[in-house]
C-alpha cells in the first residue's frame, strides 16, 4: 500500500515525502473532528453512570 502511494505521488523524493506528511497531518485532523466525535457517542466509557443491584452493590464488587 505504501508503495503504492509512493508510487502515485508526483515529483522527486522530497515532493513525494512533504505530500505524504501533509496527506497524514490531514487525516488525523479529519479523525479528530470528525470521525472520533461520531463515534464517542456509542463507546461505553462515555457512560458517566454506575449500575447497581437492589442492595446497592456494584455487580462483580466483593462484599465488604
Amino acid at each position: 500500500m505504501y508503495g503504492a502511494l509512493w508510487r502515485a505521488l508526483p515529483g522527486p523524493a522530497w515532493v513525494r515525502a512533504l505530500l505524504l506528511l501533509v496527506l497524514a497531518a490531514a487525516v488525523v485532523l479529519a479523525c479528530f473532528e470528525w470521525l472520533f466525535p461520531l463515534v464517542s457517542e456509542y463507546m461505553p466509557f462515555n457512560d458517566p453512570n454506575i449500575q447497581t443491584d437492589a442492595a446497592g452493590a456494584v455487580p462483580g464488587e466483593a462484599p465488604r
